[in-house]
């Protein structure tokens, strides 16, 4: 049984004000680190996106004409709100930016780019970045923990639970006490949204989400500095997120393990450019493939074993119509694993969506939900194929731990090589300046001021 909690926001908020970079276990501060660089690598990666364009020309005639903080992909600088605006968007365009298993939540896309920017405009030191990164995670993951398995069907928590993480990761930055860190959340709770419908359409609203939870999480802490008021329960309380967005939520989550348990320690990598549904089907199917040593010819049939998120989020997107919605098509990514033995962000074009033989694999693979996969989510994804060859083998595979997972984490040097990929994909950077920025990184804890290592 669950304990009683009298005010769980509360004192969740009260936490995040109070600890400090010295509480921090340096294998948590060493994690931040590499969660920056492998953001930095996705934002530079939308660079030529047409959503990021559309949101940067808003921006141009909306905002300031210069400011205190980075336009990444432009080289421009702008007012923090619209900076966090533009490299959230931008950061959850290649499908590459991070993602929490336990909440279904990608923190990095929206939390760094309200953080960042606002470090920027008050010239932050390394360790002031890394602490309110930190409670940003920390606050967006156990709000996506308690708004429960039945939230993420219709809403998608990064737009939700993210709305407030990027607030709390500001008020971090802002120098917030506790009513401010409360206001921060009451304010920013009570704009938080994001709906999976657009998935239906292939339209452009993931980017919209991720850039408008970092802004508007950035507008709820600095109002909230000035005194402005937001509900003192927006999560539990009776007319609460809970209530509104949730048929299994508990608010308990929010405050269990306080300080024992850092949450961003739990956070994975993406190591194909495609939703994280199908990551577990990709590597379990590019283990088939290895071990029995087969062709994309060979196969006739494919079975990937999921749990039901996956097909909530993947199952509308049945005929992908563009290069984004494709990344969300079990059958593509693994037509893409099946006929180049990976899907990254070279392998989703234009071209491949026309291919043929792309086409062709895609139709051979359906998806069936998995009583023993679904029962492990969303704490663990599970990879469980079956592949039909040409000559009438059923063959099977399965992967409990997929690539990118902290117990099968990206190295240092692998993480390096992704952004670096992601940046120069795109001409976001050149490879000299991502060496800097690389080594800069690297270095986040020690640096004076963050304005410094972000220019590109």
């Amino acid at each position: 049984m669950n304990k009683i909690v009298a005010n769980p926001t509360q004192e969740l908020a009260e936490f995040l004000v109070d600890f400090r970079y010295e509480d921090l276990p340096d294998h948590i501060v060493a994690r931040t680190e590499d969660l920056l660089l492998d953001w930095f690598g996705s934002v530079l990666a939308g660079r030529n996106a047409r959503q990021i364009q559309i949101l940067e020309g808003f921006a141009a005639a909306m905002g300031p004409k210069g400011g205190s903080s980075d336009i990444f992909v432009s080289r421009k600088r702008t007012s923090p709100f619209f900076a966090a605006l533009i490299n959230a968007a931008s950061s959850h365009y290649a499908e590459q930016d991070d993602v929490h298993n336990g909440s279904v939540f990608h923190p990095g896309t929206v939390v760094f780019p309200a953080v960042v920017a606002a470090a920027q405009e008050r010239g932050s030191s390394g360790r002031d970045l890394i602490v309110a990164a930190v409670a940003g995670y920390e606050a967006g993951i156990r709000i996506g923990e308690a708004l429960g398995r039945s939230h993420y069907k219709i809403f998608h928590t990064t737009g939700t639970a993210g709305t407030l993480a990027a607030a709390v990761g500001v008020a971090r930055i802002l120098g917030a006490d506790a009513g401010q860190m409360l206001n921060a959340l009451g304010s920013s709770g009570t704009m938080a949204a994001g709906l999976w419908e657009f998935l239906r359409d292939g339209a452009d609203s993931k980017q919209l989400h991720t850039g408008k939870a970092a802004a508007d999480g950035l507008l709820a802490a600095y109002i909230a500095l000035d005194g402005f008021t937001g509900a003192r329960k927006i999560i539990e309380g009776e007319q609460g997120m809970t209530a509104g967005m949730s048929q299994d939520a508990d608010p308990t989550l929010l405050v269990d393990g306080l300080g024992s348990r850092w949450a961003i320690g739990e956070t994975s990598f993406k190591f194909h450019a495609s939703c994280r549904h199908t990551h577990p089907a990709a590597d379990a199917l590019l283990a088939l493939m290895t071990k029995f040593q087969l062709t994309a010819q060979d196969i006739v049939e494919v079975i990937a074993h999921v749990h039901q998120g996956a097909i909530d989020v993947l199952g509308p997107v049945t005929n992908p119509q563009s290069v984004h919605q494709s990344k969300f098509s079990m059958g593509f990514v693994l037509a893409m694993i099946a006929l180049n033995g990976r899907a990254g962000v070279s392998e989703f074009t234009d071209t491949a969506l026309n291919d043929p033989a792309v086409r062709d694999f895609s139709a051979k693979v359906k998806m069936v939900l998995d009583t023993r996969v679904d029962q492990a989510y969303p704490k663990r994804w599970l990879g469980h194929v079956e592949a039909v060859t040409r000559d009438g083998q059923r063959l099977e595979m399965q992967v409990d731990t997929p690539k990118g997972d902290p117990e099968n984490s990206l190295s240092r040097a692998e993480l390096e090589e992704k952004a670096m990929r992601l940046a120069v994909s795109q001409g976001g950077a050149t490879v000299e300046e991502m060496q800097g920025i690389i080594a800069g990184i690297w270095k986040l804890r020690d640096m004076v001021d963050t304005k410094i290592f972000f220019n590109v």
